[in-house]
């Protein structure tokens, strides 16, 4: 099988640290109106630590660099940052991170007639179907994705 398509899609992997200062950023009690605009609330509910937001496992959790376009589809854009938790079961329907002979990837995991699967989310990149002569480690779930607008 023609593996040539399988390329790196992953950089700059780092992990939270336990000694990074902490910033608590205020959270505002109204929701912000996606169709039409609303009166916006005057004052701040609470506080929110991104932390507690985005990493529920510190000791588990790690974070990476998206790069490519074969999941567009799945709201993952080039330089976006992925959170991903290794504690998490990777069962079919997950993003996941994993090496295929070597090589990063991001992948949806799926399962179809008994045959595993890692399905672009973008129709221009093939899907990878898991065979015994390929070698795949499962990293991690991806359980967020952190990008600019």
């Amino acid at each position: 099988m023609d593996q040539s398509f399988i390329r790196p899609v992953l950089t700059d992997i780092f992990y939270p640290s336990r000694t990074l200062r902490r910033i608590a950023l205020p959270l505002f009690t109204g929701k912000v109106a996606a169709g039409f605009p609303s009166p916006a609330d005057d004052y701040v509910e609470k506080t929110l630590d991104l932390n507690e937001l985005l990493v529920q496992k510190p000791a588990a959790t790690f974070f990476v660099r998206a790069q490519g376009e074969s999941m567009l589809g799945a709201g993952i854009h080039p330089n976006d940052i992925l959170v991903v938790d290794r504690s998490i079961e990777p069962v079919p329907g997950k993003i996941v991170i994993c090496a295929l002979n070597g090589e990063l990837t991001v992948k949806r995991l799926e399962r179809n007639n008994e045959q595993w699967q890692l399905k672009a989310e973008n129709p221009a990149y093939p899907d990878i179907v898991i065979h015994e002569d390929l070698e795949m480690v499962i990293w991690g779930v991806v359980t967020n994705v952190i990008h600019s607008v």
